[in-house]
């Protein structure tokens, strides 16, 4: 019995995955709001947080975004990044051919989000006490509070250094 209704959940959980998925792909929904398309190309958190990632901490690798902190399912860090790709914010390569190659980079689509996660940094950061932060975390924060847009464009500059590294694989 509990085998069953373990099964039952799986594939709940696949058909949820699926719609999830088909949803993002068939986005050729006309909007007439910007703020509606933008929510529905990166208003999800996962989005957001993988751009970030790629961004902030040069994050390129599958595993390497499965890692983050927040702790991300693989079904649904494959279903975002696949739609980041679709949709232009990545860009995924295999510079040896194989699966463990695989890289994704942001594309100027994706740096644009920088911008966002910017916004939504200075927008909460005061109601996080500083004391459960990291060196890393806390040194992000004077930078960002000091001045957003010198943070954003010293992250853009080192990110595009990054890429070209990638790229010369």
């Amino acid at each position: 019995m509990i085998f069953f209704k373990l099964e039952i959940v799986v594939l709940s959980l696949k058909h949820l995955t699926k719609f999830f998925y088909n949803d993002m792909i068939n986005s050729s929904k006309k909007y007439t709001c910007a703020i509606a398309r933008s929510t529905k190309l990166i208003g999800d958190k996962w989005s957001l947080l993988i751009m970030r990632d790629a961004i902030l901490h040069k994050k390129s690798r599958f595993k390497e975004f499965k890692s983050s902190k927040e702790k991300i399912a693989t079904n649904i860090l494959t279903v975002r990044l696949d739609f980041l790709v679709k949709e232009g914010f990545l860009e995924k390569i295999t510079p040896l051919g194989t699966k463990k190659s695989t890289r994704y980079i942001a594309l100027d689509k994706g740096l644009s989000s920088l911008n966002i996660i910017i916004e939504m940094y200075l927008f909460s950061i005061y109601s996080i006490d500083e004391s459960i932060l990291d060196n890393t975390q806390i040194a992000i924060k004077s930078a960002i509070i000091s001045s957003p847009q010198i943070f954003k464009e010293k992250k853009i500059e080192e990110y595009l250094k990054f890429a070209k590294e990638l790229r010369a694989l």
